[in-house]
């Protein structure tokens, strides 16, 4: 029974990183949608949304049999809950990437606008943040998710000065309103998945050394 159940727990840590790949893909296709303005991108981002939902689904039934399986140990315990936690905030990561396409086949529909914000740059640390997050689970590492939690302030200020800089723009160049708000809500989805990227390290921390770490706090479970 034990080894069937160690079976299991490999298997979630697989298929999560599988849809750890696919988030991180959806990420990309959006940001290459942004980037060269071109809808077939968009396009494979919607289509990738039902792989997405389809993998949080399979992930989430597998965590439940495995704790019906047996009474895991704390550590397992804190290992299974863990991964259904990221799968949930994957699966979120997933609906930010389309809410970006959607937005870009907005921009799209109209003229071109320059605007003093660089998207792919922000994209680029978002992207960072989730594969590191990743990377945490991936080798158990605790150290590599605190890193993570650090590079959060780093987007949350870039989000902050790409709503400061639009906001002007639109005040002093009216006619471009529609293209800056658009990119505004690039910037907060954007912004959101870091914050997603940020749930996953924690919860990386909680199952690696029983410590919960929301909110700022530090609180240890045997």
């Amino acid at each position: 029974m034990r080894s069937r159940f160690q079976q299991g727990l490999d298997e979630l840590r697989d298929k999560l990183l599988r849809m750890g790949g696919l988030a991180e893909q959806a990420i990309d296709r959006a940001t290459e949608a942004y980037r060269t303005r071109d809808a077939k991108f968009c396009q494979m981002v919607f289509t990738s949304e039902d792989d997405i939902n389809q993998a949080e689904r399979e992930i989430d039934e597998l965590a439940l049999d495995l704790l019906a399986m047996q009474q895991p140990m704390a550590v397992d315990l804190r290992f299974i809950l863990a991964v259904v936690k990221i799968n949930a905030d994957l699966e979120r990561v997933g609906d930010q990437a389309v809410n970006i396409a959607q937005r870009v086949l907005d921009l799209i529909s109209e003229p071109e606008v320059q605007l003093p914000v660089d998207i792919p740059r922000m994209a680029a640390g978002v992207t960072t943040m989730v594969q590191r997050s990743l990377e945490s689970f991936l080798d158990g590492k605790a150290e590599i998710a605190e890193a993570v939690l650090q590079m959060d302030n780093v987007v949350d200020r870039m989000k902050d000065e790409a709503f400061v800089v639009l906001v002007q723009k639109m005040i002093s160049d009216p006619h471009v309103t529609r293209a800056a708000l658009n990119v505004l809500l690039i910037a907060r989805n954007l912004e959101r998945i870091a914050d997603h990227a940020t749930n996953i390290a924690e919860d990386v921390i909680f199952w690696v050394r029983g410590a919960d770490v929301r909110h700022g706090g530090a609180h240890y479970r045997s």
